[in-house]
């Protein structure tokens, strides 16, 4: 009966990524055509967070979320942004895996297969995405298309260590652009099963990412650095959060955040350590909503006329 039901949905994935769902009217082409004309380069950031391995859509009985979410009709809106962008960057903020029984049965294999489908650029860990280990991480990612940013922690001991897809940063060429994206997770102690984390180290988030961020900025010359958070938005107490990163930090441009499930309606503009304008965001959970920031560079790459947006699936 389960291998059965499990041979439906894999049908259904394949059906409902090959013919899409519902379009989302997005942009202005004729601001756009104007801008490209006086030599302006436009990046669109496209961002999820805390996905958990929530594949299809939640049922429509569903109290909260009837019929919202899932793979299919964000694979076919990222392809109709992409055929309306040239220069698209598609990220996640980490717990990827965990929450349904397809990560129960396939391990996190599906997800990175459908994410690889829709040509995820970068993402970074979650704690949840250690929920069986850094050995299956390992095991996953041939099925991975894309690169995995963390800078804080150490991963040494690990099956992970000297994993040729895990950088602390990575740079993405766009046109004229240069796109500086790193990673930093939260401490994992109390998050996750000790015997798959043991030997994980972890570092101070905020030292490492005002490292990473300088070389982005000073030594890879970046135009704008993006920093891919599985810290939390804000908390009551002094816990380090993307809020308090946010304060702290210098030379990032925006923060996408994850781990507290927050659905912020557009992202909050911050004052980072030198009185400089630094961008938080993040998309709730599950999938159920899509980000989008829009940043029009100068001929000379000073940032000008950024948007935010957030499309729900």
């Amino acid at each position: 009966m389960e291998d059965s039901l499990f041979q439906n949905r894999r049908d259904f994935l394949k059906y409902s990524l090959g013919v899409g769902a519902t379009l989302y009217s997005l942009g202005s082409k004729g601001t756009n055509n104007l801008l490209v004309s006086k030599g302006f380069t436009k990046l669109t950031i496209l961002y999820t967070n805390d996905q958990h391995s929530r594949i299809e859509p939640f049922p429509e009985n569903d109290p909260k979320y009837a019929g919202e979410g899932g793979f299919a009709k964000r694979a076919t809106l990222i392809e109709k942004i992409r055929k309306e962008e040239e220069n698209v960057l598609l990220l996640d903020a980490g717990d990827i895996f965990q929450g349904t029984p397809y990560f129960n049965y396939f391990s996190g294999e599906i997800e990175y297969k459908l994410m690889s489908l829709m040509k995820y650029d970068a993402v970074t860990f979650g704690n949840h995405d250690f929920d069986l280990g850094c050995e299956n991480i390992v095991k996953q990612m041939p099925h991975a298309s894309f690169d995995f940013v963390n800078c804080n922690y150490n991963f040494s001991n690990t099956a992970l260590a000297g994993n040729k897809k895990v950088f602390p940063y990575k740079v993405y060429k766009k046109d004229k652009l240069k796109i500086g994206v790193f990673g930093v997770g939260i401490d994992l102690e109390n998050l996750v099963d000790k015997r798959y984390v043991k030997d994980v180290v972890y570092n101070d988030p905020v030292s490492n990412a005002n490292k990473w961020a300088t070389v982005l900025k000073h030594d890879e010359k970046c135009d704008y650095v993006i920093c891919l958070s599985h810290l939390g938005y804000k908390y009551d107490t002094n816990k380090i959060s993307d809020v308090l990163l946010a304060s702290q930090s210098k030379n990032i441009d925006l923060i996408i955040g994850g781990h507290t499930h927050t659905f912020l309606n557009s992202p909050e503009e911050l004052k980072n350590s030198i009185g400089e304008k630094v961008v938080v965001t993040q998309v709730g959970w599950a999938g159920i909503w899509l980000g989008k920031i829009e940043i029009n560079f100068s001929p000379y790459n000073k940032k000008l006329f950024q948007s935010n947006s957030a499309h729900k699936i």
